[in-house]
């Protein structure tokens, strides 16, 4: 079962940044893209880069490091939609940013599905 996890205060995260968290021991990029909270992975697949520390446009953040672009809505890279990073559902409670992580042993049992 998943578990909703506190990750920020809803004003700790400005309108168009990002920031990291770990959670459940992965690195967790989360945005307010508009007043609209996301979270994605954190590690670009290219070259391990923080996302969270690339610049955000419109639904896309653009890695710091070489330019790889990220859809917040699902995760695909920008330049190539079958390639994509996981994303995680958000919800704001109480103004705490909340992130929704399944549980270690969901993802075990998913991981031994695939």
């Amino acid at each position: 079962m998943a578990r909703w996890h506190t990750v920020a205060h809803r004003d700790s995260i400005p309108e168009g940044s990002g920031t990291a968290v770990a959670l459940s021991g992965k690195a967790i990029a989360i945005f307010n893209d508009g007043g609209i909270y996301r979270a994605i992975d954190d590690t670009c697949p290219h070259a391990g880069a923080s996302l969270s520390q690339g610049s955000l446009v419109e639904g896309t953040v653009t890695c710091a490091w070489h330019g790889w672009r990220f859809h917040l809505c699902d995760g695909s890279w920008a330049d190539y939609r079958k390639l994509k990073i996981a994303v995680y559902p958000v919800r704001i409670l109480h103004d705490e940013v909340q992130v929704e992580l399944p549980d270690a042993e969901d993802s075990a049992s998913h991981e031994s599905l695939e």
